[in-house]
C-alpha cells in the first residue's frame, strides 16, 4: 500500500464525524424539499422524517466505513470502480433493514409502500454515495499530501 493510501484508512473518530454529518448534512437539504414535494406531506413532517433517517444512516455510516476501512487493511484492496460500487450497495443494503419500518410507521403506509419509498431513495443514495466517498477520498489524499510535503519542506530547512 501507499503511503496515501495508508493515510487514507487512518482517520480519527473526530474526522470520521466530520465525514458523516457532511454527507447527511448536505443529503437531508436535498432530499426533504422533494420529498414534500413527491408526497405531498410539509417540508417539516418530511424534514423530521429525513433527520431520523439521517440520524440512522450517519451512525451506519461511522460503522460501516470503520468496518470497511479495517476490511481494506486487512486485505489490501484497492478502492476501484467495482469495489467503490460494492461498499455504496452494502452501505444502502444495511440503511434498508432500519429504514423501510421507520418510513412505514412515521407516514402511517404499509412495509411495501416505505419499501417502495426506500427504493426511490437509493435510487439518488446510489450515485450520491458513490460521488461524495470518491469526491471526500481524493480531497482528503490531496490534503494529506500537500501536508506531508509542508512538513517535509520544514524538516529541509
Amino acid at each position: 500500500m501507499t503511503r496515501t493510501t495508508t493515510a487514507a484508512l487512518n482517520k480519527s473518530i473526530k474526522e470520521r464525524v466530520f465525514h458523516a454529518l457532511a454527507f447527511e448534512g448536505l443529503a437531508v437539504l436535498l432530499t426533504a424539499p422533494v420529498l414534500s414535494l413527491v408526497l405531498g406531506k410539509s417540508l417539516a413532517h418530511m424534514g423530521a422524517l429525513t433527520l431520523m433517517f439521517s440520524t440512522v444512516a450517519m451512525l451506519w455510516n461511522m460503522a460501516f466505513n470503520s468496518l470497511f476501512d479495517r476490511a481494506q487493511q486487512r486485505f489490501g484492496f484497492q478502492r476501484t470502480l467495482s469495489v467503490r460500487i460494492t461498499h455504496a450497495v452494502l452501505f444502502e443494503l444495511g440503511l434498508i433493514v432500519v429504514l423501510v419500518p421507520l418510513a412505514a410507521w412515521w407516514l402511517s403506509i404499509g412495509l411495501v409502500e416505505a419499501f417502495l419509498l426506500d427504493i426511490g431513495l437509493l435510487l439518488f443514495f446510489l450515485p450520491y454515495t458513490l460521488a461524495f466517498n470518491w469526491t471526500y477520498d481524493t480531497l482528503r489524499a490531496r490534503l494529506v499530501e500537500s501536508r506531508a510535503e509542508g512538513t517535509a519542506d520544514c524538516g529541509a530547512r
